[in-house]
Order: C-alpha cells, then sequence, then structure tokens
C-alpha cells in the first residue's frame, strides 16, 4: 500500500441502529480504513445529503408489507449492518492506493459513483445497494472505494462542496430513470419533486438531451428552477383541476412522460395529464419512479394502464455507463451544482433536522464537511447567522 501520512484513528458519524437522529453517534476513535487490492484510501473533503440516508436510517424502505419498518434486502439478506457510517456522495483526495492502483494517484481529487455493484456489467445494475448502506460512506474522515469508481474530476471552478452537490446518488437516480423511459428530444417531462437534488438534476438532464422539462414544486421556488431550465413551474400545492393546468402549460399537449418522486395520491393525476388525448401521442406514456415522499401506497385502475398503454418503471440506482457519462458532463461544466448549504460533520443532528423541516423552502443539495476541512470547505458554504 502506497500512502501519503495518514492517521490511525479518525472522527465519524456512526448510525448504531434504525430509530431517529440520536442513533447518529459521533466517535473520535474509529479505525482508518485500508484499501485493499484494487482501492483507493480517501481523504473526505464534503458528503453531500440524501434522502436515503433518513430513510434507511428510520427502515422505510418496505417490499413486502406497507407497514413494515426494515432495511431493503439486497439478494434476500439486509446489508445495512451497524454500526454504519451513512453517506454516499463522496468527495474528496486520495490519501492511499491499495495493491495494483497506480501510487500516481495519491493526491487526485474525485468523486465517487456510489453503487456497490455486484456484477461488471456496464449496462445493468440490479443490486440496489451503495457505500454508506451496504458498506461505510463518507460521514467521516476517509473512506476506502474501489478505485475504478472513484473518479477525478479537476476542474477548478468547482469546489469540493459544489462537486459533492452533483453526486452520483442524484444524478445518477434521475438520468436512469431518464433512460429507462427512453426519455428523448422534444419531449414534455413532467418533474415532481423538482426543488429536491434528483429533480433538479433531472430538469438539467432534460435539456442537455433535448427534453423540455415542466416542474412540479412551490411558487416560491419557480424563478429558480425556471433558471435552472424548467419550461415552466406547476404548483404542486393546489392539485385540484391539475389536468386542466398541464393542458393551459403544454398548449394542449398531454406530457410524454413523468419523472416521479411522490407517488401516493397523486400517481393517477400523473397518468391522467399523459393520458388525456391520445390522439395526440406519438410515442406510449411513460411513467418513472424514484420515491414515494407523497405515500408508499397509490390506488391506480389497472384498466387506465393496460387500455393507454402505460409503461411504468421503476427505479432506484443506475449504471456504469451512466455514472461514466454524467462525470464526463460534471467534466464539460454541462452539469451545474446546485448547493444550499454546508454543515459540519460535528453538526449531522441539526443537518438532519433541517433538511427533513426544510422550513426555509430551499433548493438544492446540503453537504457534510468533516471538521477538520471545514475551514476549506465548508465554511464558504454556512447558513448565514
Amino acid at each position: 500500500m502506497a500512502q501519503h501520512s495518514v492517521p490511525d484513528t479518525m472522527t465519524a458519524m456512526r448510525l448504531t441502529g434504525h430509530g431517529g437522529i440520536d442513533a447518529l453517534v459521533h466517535d473520535a476513535q474509529v479505525p482508518v480504513p485500508r484499501p485493499a487490492p484494487g482501492e483507493v484510501l480517501v481523504r473526505v473533503t464534503a458528503t453531500a445529503k440524501n434522502n436515503t440516508d433518513r430513510k434507511a436510517r428510520e427502515g422505510l424502505y418496505p417490499t413486502r408489507d406497507k407497514g413494515d419498518v426494515t432495511s431493503f434486502a439486497i439478494g434476500g439478506a439486509p446489508t445495512l449492518t451497524f454500526p454504519r457510517i451513512q453517506g454516499a456522495d463522496i468527495v474528496g483526495r486520495v490519501a492511499a492506493v491499495g495493491d495494483g492502483v497506480d501510487a500516481g494517484r495519491i493526491g487526485e481529487r474525485g468523486l465517487l459513483d456510489f453503487n456497490i455493484y455486484a456484477s461488471p456489467r456496464r449496462d445493468i445494475n440490479l443490486t440496489p445497494d451503495y457505500y454508506g448502506h451496504g458498506a461505510d460512506g463518507g460521514f467521516a474522515e476517509y473512506v476506502a472505494v474501489p478505485s475504478d469508481q472513484f473518479h477525478a474530476v479537476a476542474n477548478p471552478e468547482l469546489a469540493d462542496a459544489e462537486l459533492a452537490a452533483m453526486g452520483m446518488c442524484s444524478y445518477q437516480t434521475a438520468y436512469h430513470m431518464m433512460t429507462s423511459a427512453g426519455v428523448g428530444p422534444g419531449e414534455r417531462v413532467l418533474v415532481t419533486g423538482a426543488s429536491g437534488g434528483v429533480g433538479t438534476a433531472l430538469i438539467q438532464l432534460c435539456r442537455i438531451v433535448g427534453a423540455i422539462p415542466y416542474a412540479l414544486s412551490t411558487p416560491d421556488k419557480a424563478d429558480a428552477l425556471t433558471a435552472l431550465g424548467a419550461e415552466a413551474v406547476l404548483d404542486r400545492s393546489d392539485m385540484d383541476g391539475f389536468v386542466e393546468r398541464v393542458r393551459e402549460t403544454t398548449g394542449g399537449a398531454p406530457l410524454d412522460a413523468v419523472m416521479d418522486l411522490v407517488g401516493g395520491e397523486m400517481t393517477l393525476r400523473f397518468i391522467d395529464a399523459m393520458t388525456f388525448d391520445m390522439n395526440a401521442r406519438s410515442t406510449y406514456p411513460r411513467l418513472s419512479i424514484a420515491g414515494a415522499s407523497g405515500g408508499n401506497v397509490s390506488e391506480i385502475l389497472w384498466t387506465v394502464i393496460y387500455l393507454y398503454q402505460v409503461q411504468i418503471f421503476g427505479v432506484s440506482h443506475g449504471t456504469r455507463e451512466e455514472a461514466e457519462q454524467l462525470v464526463a458532463w460534471i467534466r464539460s461544466g454541462e452539469l451545474r451544482p446546485v448547493l444550499h448549504a454546508a454543515f459540519p460533520l460535528s453538526e449531522l443532528h441539526a443537518a438532519e433536522r433541517y433538511f427533513v423541516e426544510r422550513s426555509s423552502g430551499y433548493l438544492g443539495k446540503i453537504v457534510i464537511v468533516p471538521d477538520a476541512q471545514w475551514a476549506e470547505h465548508g465554511a464558504p458554504y454556512a447558513l448565514p447567522g
């Protein structure tokens, strides 16, 4: 193993079991991992928060009984064991390399493709596990990850916190929602949950591929979402007459596809917004769903699904190919960070409360920065006051 000076212990926030934020315990005596063959040890400078952190902590991934409180199981067995260090969207510098990895990578800044791939295939990923769930993640000072999944991003105009805000948990999920549904140029696409990390990624990615994104959000975020690329913003706080508002906004045309992070009782309205004029369509109505913030159960008529030939795509994680395409767009500057604020690692409890309450109606990502890196990588993005 080749390395710069690396300590024996580090500070980390460890998840000790399912529960509230008190299950996250600050520990200053965690052993620093050592990179295995083919791995790099990363000195973490910033890790973005995602909703999956909260859902995994609270055990909100039922797959059988709608009332289950559990972790999701990969291959029949849960991979979330305790204690676990969460945090998937990791940015940092290579501090050491394992056997078989070029020592010239030491010092390199990069962004992690957060997936734990069970197969070397580049075009499919059927096991939705990730760093921060099935293996330790970035809410710590160091993490060991596969060298081929830690992608170098040198862009000097992107700060580390900004790069973390473009992490794969949001952007790759967004892109896989689009590729699964075959979203293409000129298509009208509704983006629900538009102000969050996946939503803001979807708006940008639609524009990159030539699609036309319509955002579902609140009026206070309309200007920011329009500036990001949304064609129009529909008010999610008033869903009465939703189909008519879609018709008015699109000039009478149905939506071609819906990228849904909401679920619940809104699902049927989204389908109605794609099917109110089938004669005006040239492609099948498509619904990609990658979240259920509005409820884990939706009531829909299967006759609507099969008679209108609605295609539904369940999406969790993307592929190696998609991750590499996203990194290329980040390096070229075609994707822009949407960073709301940074919190020190020691204040992760406060960040979790802020994330859930969303009292300020913020847009974009929250990033967690190790206290030792705070002055350089976190303080410029701290909340005012």
